[in-house]
């Protein structure tokens, strides 16, 4: 498929905001905490809806919240589709898939699946995910591992150094992650009937054995986990967009 066709070809995308986000502490949940006024979860959705390809994004909240304001625009807000989450992450992704399906995205469409927590993900890291949007076995964004990494030992009530691993072949992964709405769901749903959880969308199409590229990823596209987090994402979007 050419890049022209690529750009008219639809794509659909699940962004993941019904968690609760303990280790923030006391107060709203983390994609609804305020930053540069707006809650976390706007600033998520923005380069997602600045992408013309996607045709509707699933906004997976858990049930019973209420859509927050999120002073979008009225083009921008008719191609959010409210979607009640489940018990753990990959029940909501599948929530969000099934109802992007219902809603005309067919088997073999890209999906874009991103953290509402991720409120600073760049255009040009999203340009560099979508042109591996029609890649068979998906695409991810992520971050090749610059600390020394070590493997804490077991069998001891002393945390200690067991091993030190060899970090150039670690990456760290980031969303979004792109992969045929179809595939996906195959997967998601075989991990489900095994009673396995995967950390994310890109774990369960490993385990249906396929192997997700890895994209180039950037700093910035932190995920907000802790009050420290906000500032710093404050400071990011401050920053200009990396080209």
């Amino acid at each position: 498929m050419t890049a022209a066709a690529q750009d008219e070809a639809p794509a659909w995308a699940v962004v993941v905001a019904a968690g609760q986000g303990r280790r923030m502490g006391e107060g709203p949940a983390k994609q609804f905490r305020p930053l540069r006024g707006h809650p976390v979860l706007r600033w998520s959705l923005a380069a997602l809806l600045g992408l013309h390809a996607i045709r509707r994004v699933a906004l997976v909240l858990a049930p019973g919240v209420a859509m927050p304001e999120l002073d979008l625009d009225a083009a921008d807000a008719e191609r959010l589709l409210r979607v009640d989450g489940g018990e753990e992450r990959m029940d909501s992704v599948l929530c969000g898939l099934e109802a992007l399906a219902d809603a005309g995205a067919m088997a073999r469409d890209p999906v874009y699946v991103h953290d509402a927590a991720r409120p600073c993900l760049s255009t040009s890291a999203l340009q560099r995910l979508s042109a591996h949007a029609h890649h068979a076995e998906g695409a991810l964004l992520a971050l090749p591992m610059t600390d020394t990494v070590k493997r804490a030992g077991e069998g001891t009530s002393e945390l200690h150094c067991a091993e030190t691993l060899d970090r150039t072949t670690l990456w760290c992964a980031q969303t979004p992650q792109v992969f045929p709405l179809g595939t996906l769901t195959a997967a998601l749903r075989t991990a489900r009937a095994q009673a396995r959880l995967c950390s994310d969308e890109a774990q369960a199409m490993e385990w249906a054995g396929h192997q997700p590229r890895l994209v180039p990823g950037e700093a910035r596209n932190l995920k907000i986990t802790t009050p420290e987090d906000l500032l710093l994402a404050d400071w990011f979007l401050q920053q200009p967009s990396p080209s």
